[in-house]
């Protein structure tokens, strides 16, 4: 691989590269959502996700991030895509993977990715949040890293959701974790410590990823922090 961003690995949440193969055939198939709600950490990185995935077509994802933090790094709103170009693998369930993450000065190097059996646009999304709010926090990532980890292993609320896809609902997954909440730091953090993730996964959707959200808002209700990243049903 020429550049792999995996906060999945840093995450300590799914296994190296290398064993890609091996997780792609042991993985289970995608979680049904009338068995017990699953583990979030196992839903969002063991699963197969790309298996339903097309070999030759491409998936786009919708990603808008936004801050009303004055003077804060991150400018003014940026919307653009992240697109997957996804090829057959070596191994049946999982793909190689392209990716142009952001246009033009936005442009930010990823992948490409091989034998991947799940979807990468998880831990590119995170990676890429990670880098943004610690510069903000003035933080060490390692411990938004770890805090995060903690909170998709140990706090994370998954529940069925219905999902609109092709013009029908479909079984999904809502992930949430609030991962700094109670946090010692809680002090240094800006206000962002009631920073709420939330996941929606859908096993009927290619890649199975419906959308990602980073949010914080002040208690009056403005804005610091929307970062979010959705399936594009019509570039799908």
């Amino acid at each position: 691989m020429k550049f792999l961003v995996t906060t999945a690995l840093a995450l300590g949440l799914v296994a190296a590269p290398g064993l890609a193969p091996a997780l792609a055939q042991d993985a289970p198939a995608p979680t049904k959502v009338n068995a017990a709600a699953p583990n979030a950490s196992d839903l969002l990185f063991e699963a197969p996700q790309m298996k339903n995935v097309t070999p030759g077509s491409t998936i786009t994802y919708d990603y808008l991030r936004r801050s009303g933090i004055a003077k804060g790094p991150y400018g003014p709103p940026m919307n653009d895509t992240i697109v997957f170009t996804v090829d057959a693998a070596k191994v049946p369930d999982a793909r190689n993977i392209r990716v142009t993450m952001f246009s033009g000065f936005n442009r930010v190097p990823a992948g490409p990715f091989e034998d991947m059996p799940g979807n990468p646009v998880i831990s590119l999304f995170l990676e890429n949040h990670l880098r943004g709010l610690a510069k903000l926090l003035e933080a060490n990532p390692r411990y938004l890293k770890n805090a995060i980890r903690k909170g998709l292993r140990d706090k994370a609320v998954v529940t069925p959701v219905k999902v609109s896809f092709r013009g029908r609902e479909v079984d999904g997954w809502r992930v949430e974790t609030k991962p700094f909440e109670g946090d010692a730091m809680t002090e240094r953090m800006r206000g962002m410590s009631n920073m709420t993730y939330t996941f929606i996964t859908a096993p009927e959707v290619p890649g199975e990823v419906v959308s990602i959200e980073a949010q914080s808002k002040t208690p009056d209700g403005g804005e610091l922090l929307e970062e979010r990243l959705s399936y594009e049903q019509k570039a799908g």
